[in-house]
């Protein structure tokens, strides 16, 4: 029994000296204000060890405040006591003193509540919880925080002071189930969420870290960021992810500090982690503070987080980000930019802030009941549209700014069919990228430095491309520095609207495997613009020659071409202009065949010209002979030059087609090897139609379908000179119309190539065909052209003993009685001899009868 007495006063003096020095240190720590580090503290406290949020979290040292540790029942409100706070949560709770918390806790209350400036509610572990519901208002004094995994808070209105913070950043318990934020393998790639986390690793197919989730909770963010992937096994993991903020506000929330879910960095042994989640309801969201779920720094950035504000209005002075993190590893490819959802006014907005990166943001399935408003890709973000068939419509705009990019299928599998559907479509310094086919419906275009590419692949499964423009559609260069705006695609191409088309910029382009252009009331082609199809690469030209240099069958299409306008693989055409009221080229247009149905005027300005010069045939029914070491010119509308090389002759291709109705391709000439290479014939232009003459022609500048000249010089293998190829013949132009005016010395040429080093025959020349389609007889009598410039028809010039080749046709349509020649002019010597009232008599015009 003394024994056992022993031993409990022995335990009980034991227990005393514990607790009187615990008391002791307190009392100590009370006495000296006890320095408040917000990170030291908490390892202090509670054990904790690593990084709690980024290098730019808001952790820092503070004043000089009274703190505690507390741990509350679980599913149990606290009082304004428990939290050593003065008054009540149904009145009014001050709270003067720091606590780190152990655990969740929740507030309830019908009144207000205040935390005080430099006073603080943490909780910081992954995934730990802090609930405040309120019916009054929460204020935040300068300085205060409230630092948890989640936050959540309901009140009537919410007040931040200068500097204060609500944080989750770094803070993220584990993201959903079966998603893949969180990379895979030891390459220190950034973890995913809103955006795709970045990757360092050269050889990595997939080129992104972890990868995005939470698409279908976009307007309702709640999921937590993930980790960002280590750099060995020691250390699996970088960053921390984000956590969740989620502020409940019937009136007025002003930020003056900040609101932040940031991924947590990673250093230079990790990814950084991605950012979280942050949802905002208010009537009035004011101030000039941070609200950012942007993803960490790390070896790989981490992808930005998810932000939705659901708030009647939103002051612009407030800073909101949801940017990739930097990576240390891989400067220029930061994590991808999250996702910042207007939930009150539905519209999207992917905003890198000019961090560059090369990793992509996906956007998933878009809304369509109800539709959203508008969608904004800028400052260098890159967001992809993954999907096969899919369609982006929205109400109003979709942006892309500043060197943002928006991507459409992918470039392995470019089979799909893509729809952009909006009010207006926007562009200016950036870029979107079609992998298959694409259809835009929009009442405008407008581009500013800026480029659309369509990549349809090798297969011909994809379908034609269609940019329907209803009202206007400009393509311009804002900054002559800077880039130019290009539309272009390596299959068909469509643009169709029932306004204006504008190329206002020097090298601003529309360019396609195949080109239409139809219903818009004016086309204009600036100066220094371009409209060009097909595209430069001979495989390009020879997919829509092929099928006319292989026969004289005349094309029906361009002669009696439908009513309709639209492009497929089974027209003649390569640039069509349809159904233009009027267009006015001061700049370039290019095609292999040119054919402009149902317009009204063109106009071709001094600086424009419209040219199918050298996109004719490579061959053709012409084609030059390269015989003996020597080569001759090709045929058409003359004959081609014979070529001569040490005494051997090489005959020139034979003259085809008709002088009456031409409709064919000029023809080429090839060597004996491709070291050679070859020369290509002028190609043709139509413009109008049997059924739809083109009113009337103003040509200032220029109208060409001349054929190639061959300059190269051929050595052999001792260093001596060879043979060269002839020249390619000219082409056709082919002209239904009322008016012909040639002013201000323009040019309209069919000439052709000239021969090549040495003794290369020149190539025979092209024709020229004028349809007239309306010509008054007596009083009504009007000339139908005014012709004060240049029209060449001439055979191309053979090199040294080369023959040139020689000359084409023009010709025009027969002209009445009384009229004569190609322009169907008056017969003056039936008018002198005759009467005005007979002189349309003439069945011959006398003045021809005379020269015989």
């Amino acid at each position: 029994m003394e024994v056992v007495m022993q031993f409990v006063v022995m335990h009980w003096n034991l227990w005393c000296c514990i607790l009187l020095g615990y008391l002791q240190i307190s009392c100590i720590s009370l006495s000296s204000g006890h320095h408040l580090n917000r990170s030291t503290g908490l390892e202090n406290w509670l054990g904790y060890s690593g990084s709690l949020v980024g290098d730019d979290s808001l952790l820092y040292d503070s004043a000089f405040v009274e703190t505690s540790t507390s741990s509350f029942p679980l599913n149990e409100s606290v009082s304004c006591e428990d939290l050593e706070g003065v008054g009540s949560f149904n009145t009014t709770c001050l709270l003067s003193s720091t606590h780190y918390l152990k655990s969740d806790i929740y507030i309830y209350g019908v009144g207000n509540l205040e935390i005080l400036s430099d006073v603080s509610l943490l909780c910081p572990m992954e995934g730990c919880m802090i609930t405040v519901n309120v019916s009054g208002n929460v204020k935040l004094g300068q300085d205060a925080s409230i630092v948890s995994g989640s936050v959540v808070l309901s009140a009537a209105n919410l007040t931040m002071g200068y500097n204060s913070y609500i944080d989750s950043s770094s803070l993220g318990g584990s993201p959903p189930s079966q998603t893949s934020g969180t990379p895979v393998g030891n390459d220190g790639a950034g973890g995913g969420h809103g955006g795709r986390g970045a990757s360092c690793l050269k050889n990595n197919k997939t080129n992104w870290g972890g990868d995005v989730y939470a698409w279908s909770t976009l307007s309702e963010p709640w999921s937590y960021g993930s980790k960002g992937g280590g750099k060995s096994t020691k250390k699996q993991y970088g960053g921390n992810g984000g956590g969740r903020v989620k502020l409940l506000v019937k009136d007025t929330l002003y930020v003056n500090g900040s609101i932040t879910a940031k991924g947590g960095d990673g250093g230079s042994d990790g990814g950084g982690g991605s950012g979280g989640s942050i949802l905002v309801h208010a009537v009035k969201l004011k101030g000039y503070g941070i609200i950012s779920a942007a993803g960490g720094t790390g070896w790989g950035g981490g992808g930005g987080g998810r932000i939705s504000l659901d708030c009647y209005s939103i002051q612009e002075d407030l800073n909101i980000t949801v940017h990739g993190g930097l990576s240390i590893g891989c400067p220029g490819n930061s994590g991808a930019a999250g996702t910042y959802f207007n939930a009150h006014l539905l519209s999207l907005k992917v905003s890198n802030d000019n961090v560059t990166t090369e990793t992509e943001t996906p956007l998933l399935d878009f809304s369509t009941s109800p539709l959203w408003s508008n969608v904004y890709v800028e400052n260098n973000a890159k967001v992809l549209v993954p999907l096969v068939w899919s369609r982006v419509q929205v109400r109003g705009q979709i942006s892309v700014y500043s060197g943002g990019s928006l991507i459409f299928g992918l470039s392995d599998y470019p089979i799909s069919e893509f729809e952009l559907v909006a009010e207006e479509l926007l562009l200016s310094d950036s870029i979107i990228k079609v992998f298959g086919a694409f259809r835009v419906s929009v009442k405008m275009l407008l581009m500013w430095d800026s480029s659309i590419q369509i990549d349809g692949g090798e297969s011909t499964v994809v379908t034609a491309s269609v940019l329907e423009v209803r009202n206007l559609a400009v393509l311009r260069d804002f900054l002559p520095s800077q880039q130019n705006s290009v539309i272009s695609s390596n299959t068909n191409l469509a643009l169709y609207g029932q306004g204006l088309l504008q190329l206002t910029g020097d090298g601003d382009a529309i360019k396609g495997q195949r080109l239409s252009l139809s219903l818009f009331y004016n086309v204009t082609v600036g100066p220094g613009s371009l409209l060009q199809a097909p595209l430069d690469d001979d495989a390009s030209r020879g997919s829509v020659t092929k099928h006319l240099c292989d026969t004289q069958r005349c094309p029906i299409d361009l002669i009696t071409p439908p009513d309709d306008c639209h492009v497929n693989y089974t027209l003649s055409f390569s640039l069509q202009i349809c159904r233009v009221e009027d267009l006015l080229v001061n700049g370039i247009m290019k095609g292999s065949i040119i054919h402009i149905h149902r317009a009204r005027t063109v106009i071709v300005d001094t600086d424009g010209m419209i040219t199918a010069s050298e996109l004719g045939c490579t061959e053709g029914i012409g084609k030059g002979n390269f015989l003996n070491g020597a080569g001759g010119g090709a045929g058409h509308g003359g004959k081609g030059g014979s070529g001569y090389f040490n005494g051997r002759e090489s005959i020139g291709g034979s003259e085809y087609g008709n002088a009456i109705l031409p409709c064919e391709l000029g023809s080429g000439t090839e060597g004996p090897n491709e070291s050679y290479g070859h020369v290509v014939g002028g190609g043709m232009i139509v413009m109008g139609s049997i059924q739809w003459p083109l009113l009337r022609l103003d040509l200032y500048g220029s109208l060409r379908a001349d054929g190639e000249s061959f300059s190269k010089s051929i050595k052999s293998s001792d260093g001596s000179s060879v043979g060269g190829l002839g020249g390619g013949s000219g082409g056709t132009v082919l002209l239904f119309l009322q008016e012909l005016r040639l002013l201000e010395n323009p040019y309209l040429s069919v000439v052709g190539g000239n021969g090549g080093p040495v003794g290369g025959g020149g190539g025979g020349g092209g024709r020229i065909h004028f349809h007239w389609s309306k010509i008054g007889m007596e009083e009504e009598y009007v000339p139908v052209a005014s012709i004060t410039g240049t029209m060449n028809n001439s055979g191309g010039a053979g090199d040294n003993d080369g023959r040139h080749g020689q000359e084409g046709t023009i010709t025009g349509k027969a002209c009445p009685k009384g009229l004569y020649g190609i322009f169907c002019e008056v017969c003056f010597i039936c008018f002198f001899l005759f009467s005005s009232s007979y002189s349309w008599i003439c069945s011959e015009c006398w003045r021809y009868a005379v020269i015989s």
